[in-house]
């Protein structure tokens, strides 16, 4: 009778081992901010994908106003604009480090040739692009072989565009089409292409939309069969689908506030989960994150629902490398909220949330 116990409470135990959940890896969370408060530049935390906690507060690097931040893909650059007007003559700069885990090296900084730059991506072959809000144009750098920046960008001026409307060019991201920007002055995404080592206009020269809606901030779903396009001013989303001549045409545009809010909201971020099931964005002012489920056909967009940031100006915010968790970056409150996600539903659960002065990009990294 005792061996049959025995055995019993070892197969109990064994399957109580077998069914341990597989240790989640640490993650560095990089933060950046506007230094006009307490901020001092880039910020470092250790985030457990295991509990969702942040800890470890560490000042990466001494800089102004770097609230767009970027990681190359190998993981051994990251590149934050300087979102100032007073950089140089011109107007605000960039700055490249060389990264070593949570350690940041100075290599070097360079005028973006606009002022208020707010966006900052790679096209995977040697470029980095610089979108100049208040500048109105784009400014693409190649990198030398170190990743450091080189001289003479190519200058793209959305000013000349439009002689009624003032250009505010708010992101500038590459795609397998060359590069993409929107101007929320313009209320168009103008599109690029590459030939002969520099960027032209496409023949989809511009994507246009709702006069005032602001477009701010965009994804791609489907492999870039799928644009989606967060509209600052208006509140909305814009869906649009790439058509036969490649070029990309609007099927839906929903809004992002409910119905009985009363007040005035911006919009700011957008992120498509890691399988694209679920979108989200972010309402400053409603204070809100709103969650809409993918078609898996059409790519259209269905509401989910919306969860309160707990804080004020929800900016940036970012989903985990697991895919598990979604961070906000809440300016006027100086917090980082952290969300449980429901993978199979889409909706959020507040886990936890961490002081942090004027917080405004949130970027991880193995």
């Amino acid at each position: 009778m005792k061996k049959f116990v025995l055995a019993g409470l070892v197969v109990v135990l064994a399957l109580a081992c077998s069914e341990k959940p597989e240790e989640k890896p640490m993650y560095t969370l990089f933060v950046g901010t506007y230094t006009d408060g307490d901020s001092e530049g880039i910020y470092t935390y250790t985030f457990d994908a295991n509990t969702g906690e942040l800890s470890s507060k560490k000042l990466a690097a001494k800089l102004t106003n770097p609230s767009y931040l970027a990681i190359s893909e190998d993981k051994k650059h990251l590149y934050a604009v300087q979102e100032t007007d007073d950089f140089d003559s011109l107007g605000g700069g960039v700055t490249a480090f060389s990264l070593n885990k949570d350690l940041l090296e100075l290599q070097n900084s360079m005028g973006t040739q606009g002022a208020h730059p707010c966006h900052v991506s790679f096209s995977g072959d040697g470029h980095l692009a610089v979108a100049n809000y208040t500048g109105g144009n784009v400014a693409i750098f190649s990198l030398n072989g170190d990743g450091s920046l080189a001289d003479n960008p190519q200058v793209i001026d959305h000013k000349p565009l439009d002689s009624v409307k003032t250009s505010h060019a708010h992101m500038a991201q590459f795609n397998m089409d060359g590069l993409m920007v929107t101007d929320l002055g313009l209320d168009a995404v103008k599109r690029y292409r590459k030939e002969d080592g520099k960027f032209v206009q496409a023949e989809q020269a511009s994507i246009p939309f709702e006069d005032g809606a602001g477009p701010r901030h965009f994804t791609f779903g489907n492999e870039g069969q799928l644009l989606y396009v967060i509209n600052e001013l208006n509140s909305t989303i814009s869906v649009f689908e790439r058509v036969e001549n490649g070029n990309y045409q609007e099927v839906q545009v929903v809004p992002t506030l409910a119905p009985d809010f009363d007040g005035e909201s911006f919009c700011a971020d957008l992120h498509l989960s890691p399988d694209g099931k679920f979108l989200y964005g972010s309402n400053r002012g409603e204070n809100t994150i709103v969650i809409f489920a993918v078609d898996g056909t059409s790519g259209k967009l269905e509401l989910v629902g919306r969860e309160s940031v707990r804080g004020d100006w929800p900016r940036n915010f970012s989903i985990d490398p697991t895919g598990e968790f979604l961070l906000v970056a809440n300016k006027k409150t100086s917090n980082i909220v952290v969300f449980k996600r429901d993978t199979e539903n889409g909706t959020l659960t507040f886990l936890n949330e961490t002081e942090h002065p004027n917080p405004v990009c949130l970027v991880f990294t193995e």
